[in-house]
């Protein structure tokens, strides 16, 4: 089976724009998922996520990932890798909801 050629799951990026992510710069973490992600993904803004202390925050759903302290250079890796690639950018993913797994 050819991956490349398989359409991009069907996901929406949830980036907070409320008070504390939007002075972390969250409006340009929008801005450039915004223009980078593939079709049948949609990005968008949203209100309040509650981890105000760690914003940037970003959630991919339906996958139910959570990724915090997400620059605008951060994003074409999300896009790259967990997006398209089908695989969490384990080093951005917040701790909180995905604990790093015991070596």
């Amino acid at each position: 089976m050819q991956h490349s050629s398989l359409p991009a799951k069907r996901r929406c990026v949830l980036i907070c724009q409320h008070r504390s992510c939007t002075r972390q710069g969250s409006a340009e973490v929008l801005a450039a998922f915004q223009a980078m992600v593939p079709a049948g993904v949609m990005a968008t803004a949203s209100g309040c996520m509650g981890q105000c202390a760690s914003g940037p925050t970003v959630r991919i759903m339906p996958d139910g990932e959570w990724y915090c302290r997400i620059q605008r250079s951060d994003v074409e890796t999300i896009v790259k890798e967990h997006l398209e690639g089908d695989r969490p950018v384990r080093n951005l993913l917040h701790p909180r909801f995905h604990p790093l797994e015991e070596a």
